[in-house]
């Protein structure tokens, strides 16, 4: 992959997820791999051994971002080039035992084609769907399981990302399965996971084998892709009651987990939960496009960016920490530069959306 880095100064906020898009490919970038190191410097923690397959899914998730943005070559051809080097570097193939994993690179892939028509992509997303499919069993009464080797556990994760996924195959090939599938995992998700009285969604039941909710698991991860999947079978149908749920998840994130004072959202750590808040701001982008009266939505998200924007390293080596108020520190893990990377990305479409 090439490398072309600009000078700092960037104004908008198109420039600014530039800077962190090149700064992305220069700070985790491995030639050797063809995929992304897991810190920023390389080699700083011993964690750099793992693999953690479902950040590269976001990686190509956010080069689709800048495709979008900018309709340059240059991201085709990255998305292309990291692809293929995670499925040989995921030994061949991209299937997984973590569902949920495989979901995201579906969803990431499919945008991908979306995008670019090629055929690859498609092609990797109908297999990966296939598999996916045996997620589903009985176990809680229903609903896709987590992982292979752990299917009585069903969680927001491993359903709502896979009900988007459905949807927007029905969308692409117009096939009733798809929306057929879409429809009934958003409503084992919603019946067994979203709090009735307020629209939060909890992450998981039966973790530990024990019939349980894990009511104290408030992740701003569960409520994106529960919204997430809401609007997306509020597209694709028009019954209005999945654009209200989402609608409602909204109103409950933002006054459980944003600062009342500040709007920010709260510093979810490192490892997988680093990402979690970059995923939220995806769909709820998806959602202001939507009903762009949501000026909370907006508030929220350009608030953070600012934050983010002004929070020290950002503007020298385009990092961020986990707290998006805070100046980072190093090392900077993959999965929270993803999701700072998000925030950037979509403050650039919520000002392209104000001059539409």
């Amino acid at each position: 992959m090439s490398d072309s880095i600009q000078t700092v100064g960037a104004s908008s906020w198109k420039e600014r997820a530039e800077w962190y898009q090149q700064r992305l490919l220069h700070n985790y970038y491995n030639a050797e791999t063809g995929i992304m190191n897991q810190w920023y410097p390389a080699g700083s923690n011993q964690a750099e051994d793992n693999f953690y397959y479902w950040w590269q899914a976001h990686v190509i998730d956010v080069l689709v971002d800048g495709l979008e943005r900018t309709g340059s070559p240059i991201y085709a051809d990255r998305i292309r080039e990291l692809s293929r080097s995670l499925r040989i570097y995921n030994g061949g193939t991209f299937l997984h035992n973590y569902y949920d994993d495989m979901e995201w690179t579906a969803l990431a892939l499919l945008r991908a084609y979306e995008e670019t028509g090629e055929e690859e992509y498609k092609l990797a997303v109908l297999a990966l769907w296939e598999d996916i499919k045996t997620a589903w069993n009985d176990h809680v009464g229903g609903g896709m399981a987590w992982k292979k080797d752990q299917t009585n556990y069903k969680n927001t994760p491993a359903n709502a990302p896979a009900a988007i996924l459905a949807a927007r195959l029905y969308g692409l090939l117009q096939d009733e399965e798809y929306l057929n599938w879409a429809e009934r995992i958003y409503a084992w998700n919603k019946t067994h996971l979203v709090d009735p009285d307020t629209g939060f969604v909890w992450d998981g039941i039966n973790r530990m084998g024990d019939g349980k909710i894990d009511y104290d698991w408030a992740f701003t991860y569960c409520q994106g892709v529960f919204l997430g999947a809401g609007l997306e079978l509020y597209l694709k149908t028009g019954n209005r009651q999945y654009a209200a749920d989402a609608l409602r998840t909204t109103k409950a994130c933002i006054e459980r987990l944003c600062d009342p004072a500040t709007r920010m959202l709260p510093d979810e750590g490192i490892d997988d939960t680093g990402l979690f808040k970059g995923i939220l701001i995806r769909y709820w982008v998806q959602l202001y496009r939507q009903f762009p009266e949501q000026e909370q939505v907006r508030e929220v998200i350009l608030r953070n960016a600012e934050r983010l924007w002004e929070s020290g390293l950002n503007q020298e080596l385009g990092l961020c920490g986990p707290s998006w108020g805070e100046a980072p520190e190093l090392p900077v893990q993959l999965s929270v530069q993803l999701s700072g990377l998000m925030l950037l990305e979509a403050a650039a479409a919520v000002k392209a959306q104000d001059f539409m």
